[in-house]
């Protein structure tokens, strides 16, 4: 009988979507695949007049034009939420009034964690902006929405662990800004001391993105930074760097001593593509030279994925120039077999609800509104990018055998 649910239980776990361990272990970033989490979207009625991210003015009505306002390329698929808010003059094919959600609302968070429990995915790296964290941060929306991954984390048992992107940052404040918040959440929201809050090698794991040369005037302020969180006694972390993906080969200078100071290197690989005959494809062909890089400067190698690319309304561009086609999820599965292929055991997906620039994984609609355009899943499942990242977790994670090809079937 036990060698009989031995059997039974490896294949449920080989087979299906779902993970039977479903406390996820927030000690170690081992044997993780996480995903980037924005949080970002407001509707107009949740608590505020703004449509933030779904539209250029986040303060106007929305319009039918989308080069006026629409500067998202994928249309959620919302049909298991709680809270939706009605789109005026967006209508779904046949006519029936088109919704949007908000990460205002706990309900919305709580179903994208569900999903990340039910498709077996660790859980989400929660992008933070530094030019979104003034003196009353802790009353902000952003923050609200960091509360509610909170809750969510721990109701699923995911992990959850904070990104900051300088992106945007005025650098005679970055270094104030960033320490002064990461303070104001470590003392006042204990975030550093919830149970789901991701840990490694003993300490809370932060990442900070935007390390590009060109973003810095020099390397006094970077060197600051990295510092400050690598070895402060209160307020230390294990500290992830991540920016520029061509760091080893492209920095020059007292950049490439920035680029090897990090705990981790994380290098954003969206965009970066090749051809292989008419099909674009992510560039990995330089990540086994990143992984001993990193491993000589005494860094662990965190690879990011990402599951295709489209940013035609947010860049006002005709539509599909800026498409880097999923392939029906193979763009994707090639990646994750990479990552697997290095003997990484770890990696960051970007992103989860990413529809800005069409590298969500959630679920999308493949019958979005007709007054614009809008990027699908072209006929596969909305949950197929859940399922997929699960199979990917599997095989970086050592449970099941990596694999050339798709394992699962749509």
């Amino acid at each position: 009988m036990i060698a009989l649910v031995a059997a039974l239980d490896l294949m449920l776990q080989t087979n299906s979507g779902f993970r039977l361990n479903q406390t996820v272990d927030a000690t170690t970033l081992h044997k993780k695949v996480l995903v980037g989490y924005q949080g970002w979207f407001r509707a107009a009625g949740d608590g505020d007049a703004r449509w933030d991210h779904w539209n250029r003015d986040w303060l106007t009505p929305p319009r039918t034009n989308k080069l006026d306002w629409i500067t998202f390329e994928m249309w959620p698929d919302v049909s298991e939420y709680t809270n939706k808010y009605a789109v005026p003059g967006f209508t779904y094919p046949g006519g029936a009034q088109a919704y949007l959600f908000s990460a205002q609302d706990q309900q919305t968070v709580d179903k994208h964690f569900d999903w990340m429990q039910e498709y077996g995915i660790d859980g989400v790296v929660v992008q933070r902006f530094v030019t979104q964290t003034p003196p009353d941060n802790i009353q902000s929306w952003k923050t609200n929405v960091l509360l509610h991954v909170r809750a969510a984390a721990n109701r699923t048992g995911r992990a959850f662990m904070i990104q900051y992107d300088m992106s945007g940052a005025n650098t005679n404040t970055l270094f104030s800004q960033l320490t002064n918040d990461w303070i104001c959440l470590v003392d006042n929201l204990h975030i550093t001391q919830d149970p789901r809050y991701l840990h490694h090698n003993g300490k809370p794991v932060l990442m900070i993105f935007g390390f590009y040369p060109e973003r810095f005037s020099g390397t006094a302020l970077p060197k600051q930074i990295i510092a400050w969180f690598k070895t402060n006694a209160t307020y230390g972390v294990t500290l992830i760097g991540s920016g520029w993906w061509d760091w080893r080969a492209g920095a020059t200078g007292d950049w490439t001593n920035v680029y090897r100071s990090f705990h981790g290197y994380c290098p954003w690989n969206t965009g970066n593509c090749y051809y292989a005959g008419t099909n674009k494809f992510a560039y990995t062909a330089y990540w086994a030279q990143d992984l001993a890089a990193a491993t000589n400067a005494g860094m662990f190698y965190l690879p990011q994925v990402y599951p295709g690319f489209s940013w035609n309304n947010l860049k006002q561009l005709p539509p599909g120039t800026s498409k880097i086609p999923r392939l029906g999820g193979d763009f994707l599965w090639k990646q994750f077999n990479a990552v697997a292929n290095l003997g990484v055991d770890m990696c960051y997906v970007g992103m989860f609800d990413e529809v800005d620039e069409g590298t969500a994984i959630f679920k999308v609609s493949n019958t979005p509104p007709g007054q614009g355009y809008f990027v699908t899943y072209e006929g596969l499942p909305a949950d197929w990018y859940l399922r997929l990242t699960a199979e990917g977790s599997k095989v970086i994670s050592g449970e099941r055998p990596n694999s050339q090809s798709i394992p699962i079937s749509p």
